[in-house]
């Protein structure tokens, strides 16, 4: 499979502890050293980037990959592997890291998701047609107020927590299963895609519900006064296959995205990180660009799923009049509003047949701009904010078994 370019090396070099207490490596004939917070070559060039702090009172904190072949060292400790779960702590390691990186993920892009969503509006009111994503976010503030752009965040935190803690916990351990599988101590591209796909299904079961109740209340003239309002709103009119109708589709369009999503921030990793150091920058950098790559590239079906979790009103009004004539149109109309009652927009074929008919190809692209937009800092916060409490707890984990180990002495 190496040949075929599904599986590289996930240890560069092997880490030995110099005289000085630095860390050297030798991969290439070169000589890498610790100097200053920053990882220099022989030649004093700059071949890494921000590297994590070293611990208190131990001599060596070099981070290992996840199961490298065993080479002699001289370090009195054991390497620290904040690629794995270490040993001794429990999966909900990568659950709370997850369930953190969710939640700020989520949250802190919000307006920028609820301008992707209006934007994707088959036929948006005169009052919601915006030029791009700054224009669309200076009308919403100016005619709807300041915190209409954050209206229905509290439904996303709810579920952002439980689904990214599944998400993160469910990829760590296949991951590393599946790599076992193809190729014991290599890093496998074929794993980190199947490893995202499948942790999607359980993410996507736990998040779909609230992505229903997002997107109905961040249309233009949502008639729902809050969160509770809309949800008993749905239940009402459509039952609880209201919460689930764009299951299906969010995973046929979401597995495509994690797998593209997984493989190229893993493949930017090697590039950018190749000894898997703690290194935010590399971090930031990988999940960005992964982000952006995935949503373009899956923008048609998110204009599909946002359709069938809005079962907008005039797309539904214009579809049954184009469909089937003025009674079925009547009927749709009825229901009033977004997500109102009469006939609904099920399946993805049906999407796809409605976006089609009411905007042609370009349709399936509305949004993309804020798509993108919002997905390169939002992945970029995931990673990092995941990376970064995942290197957190690990490193006290070590810390307490050194002086657990120091009190036996």
């Amino acid at each position: 499979m190496e040949a075929d370019g599904f599986v590289s090396r996930r240890r560069m070099s092997v880490d030995t502890t110099s005289a000085d207490g630095g860390v050297t490596g030798a991969a290439a004939g070169a000589d890498i050293r610790w100097l200053g917070g920053r990882i220099l070559n022989a030649t004093g060039g700059i071949v890494g980037g921000l590297t994590p702090p070293r611990i208190t009172g131990e001599k060596d904190f070099a981070v290992a990959m996840h199961r490298a072949a065993p080479e002699p060292t001289t370090a009195t400790e054991p390497e620290i592997d904040y690629e794995g779960l270490p040993q001794g702590v429990a999966t909900s390691t990568h659950m709370l890291a997850g369930a953190v990186a969710g939640i700020m993920e989520h949250c802190l892009m919000y307006p920028i998701d609820c301008v992707k969503t209006r934007m994707q509006s088959l036929q948006p009111q005169p009052g919601a047609r915006y030029r791009n994503v700054m224009d669309a976010l200076r009308q919403i503030v100016r005619t709807e107020g300041v915190w209409r752009p954050v209206r229905g965040v509290n439904v996303m935190a709810v579920g952002a927590g439980p689904a990214h803690a599944l998400y993160f916990a469910c990829y760590e351990k296949i991951k590393f299963s599946l790599s076992d599988a193809v190729h014991p101590g290599a890093n496998s591209h074929f794993a980190n895609g199947m490893a995202g796909c499948m942790a999607t299904v359980l993410h996507d079961a736990v998040m779909n519900p609230a992505e229903v109740v997002k997107q109905r209340m961040q249309m233009y003239n949502s008639p729902y006064r809050g969160v509770l309002d809309c949800i008993g709103a749905a239940w009402r009119r459509e039952g609880p296959a209201a919460f689930y109708r764009s299951y299906t589709t969010q995973l046929t369009m979401n597995v495509p995205f994690q797998a593209l999503h997984f493989i190229t921030y893993e493949y930017l990793q090697e590039l950018l990180n190749p000894l898997r150091h703690y290194n935010p920058s590399s971090h930031v950098v990988s999940g960005a660009l992964a982000g952006a790559i995935a949503a373009a590239a899956t923008t048609p079906l998110d204009v599909c799923k946002t359709l069938l979790n809005t079962q907008e009103a005039l797309a539904l009004t214009a579809e049954g009049a184009a469909a089937g004539g003025e009674g079925v149109a009547a009927a749709a109309a009825a229901g009033g509003g977004v997500g109102g009652g009469g006939r609904h927009i099920s399946g993805l074929g049906e999407a796809f047949r409605t976006v089609y008919r009411m905007g042609g190809a370009q349709a399936f692209f509305k949004g993309v701009q804020a798509r993108v937009i919002y997905q390169m800092p939002s992945t970029a916060i995931s990673w990092s904010v995941y990376e970064f409490f995942k290197y957190l707890i690990t490193k006290r984990h070590h810390e307490r078994r050194l002086r657990d180990r120091d009190a036996e002495k």
